[in-house]
């Protein structure tokens, strides 16, 4: 026998009466907040972008403006709008040519150089051994050093024909076959280009050593315990593993290494003075601008030198996009 409802009348009405009603505020929740604009997200950057274009975007639009500009300080009558003159002086003039040139051979040898010397410390750095973190410091400590200072200590300590290292070393080589006429080379003058590339290589082959071993730590273990397994030598590994994994950190720190390369003023400048064909595109813009006193022609050289960095930086940024890819993935 079935009990009788106990419910009354007045809640039997209830329920129709809250659907007519639409749904109660207690099944609604809180009213949510309405989306905000792109404007609002990107407010907090405001400040930090026009800091930035009014740091570094106007200083090149009034660098742009005036290497269209006949302004040369020696000469203030001859002053107005030159077009495209200068920068038809600069590839058409043989000693700007020669910079450039320069340029381009000093930034590649020493890149690449960097690159191979990085990628062997980065591999004997990747194996386990006693003393790693002490070595691995030490290897640091070059690009840790300020340019100048780098250069500095090059030319004075290592370089120098009377008192420096290398020399020094020759005499006590030759002191060990009883020679007391030992080679005492000018490196600096007989040389000059392989002196600033070294220096240059010295300081940079540290930084693509960390690159190259932040790639190999990246390498999945499992896969290159597995081939030693199936019998793999490590030149095996090496080529068929380690190599294509670092193909892309390797084109990161060749392209990295090539934008800070192009725009090396310090080691130019301090071991050389530009002199004996050593003079670079960033030397070529001091020269002109505080010796030449022509504030055109060196505009429009220091916006060569901006425009082959910003190539050279697209290709890294695509790189680096790259990486991030696939370390999502």
């Amino acid at each position: 026998m079935s009990t009788p409802s106990t419910t009354s009348p007045s809640r039997r009405l209830r329920a129709p009466d809250a659907l007519r009603r639409g749904p109660s505020v207690a099944s609604a929740g809180p009213p949510r907040p309405r989306p905000r604009g792109a404007w609002a997200r990107r407010a907090p950057l405001l400040p930090a972008l026009v800091f930035m274009i009014v740091v570094t975007q106007l200083p090149f639009v009034g660098t742009l403006v005036i290497s269209f500009m006949r302004w040369n300080a020696l000469d203030p009558g001859n002053k107005g709008f030159a077009g495209l003159s200068n920068y038809k002086t600069e590839f058409t003039d043989p000693q700007l040519r020669a910079s450039l040139t320069t340029t381009v051979v000093l930034t590649a040898s020493v890149v690449l150089v960097s690159l191979a010397l990085g990628l062997g410390l980065a591999l004997l750095l990747d194996r386990r051994f006693r003393g790693r973190g002490l070595v691995r410091t030490l290897l640091i400590t070059p690009f840790l050093v300020v340019p100048v200072a780098s250069a500095l200590l090059w030319k004075h300590a290592l370089y120098n024909a009377e008192y420096g290292l290398l020399n020094g070393s020759l005499s006590w080589v030759w002191s060990l076959f009883g020679s007391h006429n030992p080679p005492q080379p000018d490196w600096l003058s007989q040389s000059p280009k392989l002196a600033v590339e070294a220096s240059l290589i010295w300081q940079w082959t540290p930084f693509m050593m960390l690159i190259l071993l932040a790639g190999l730590q990246s390498r999945p273990t499992d896969v290159v315990e597995a081939a030693r397994v199936d019998g793999a030598t490590t030149w095996q590994v090496f080529r068929y593993l380690t190599f294509p994994h670092l193909r892309r950190y390797l084109e990161l720190a060749a392209l990295l290494g090539t934008v800070y390369v192009v725009q090396n003023f310090d080691a130019v400048f301090t071991l050389t003075s530009g002199g004996l064909g050593t003079a670079n595109l960033p030397y070529a813009v001091y020269s002109t601008f505080y010796q030449a006193h022509d504030y055109g022609q060196a505009s429009a050289e220091g916006v060569i030198v901006v425009v082959l960095s910003i190539i050279v930086a697209t290709f890294a940024l695509r790189t680096v996009s790259s990486l991030f890819r696939e370390e999502t993935r």
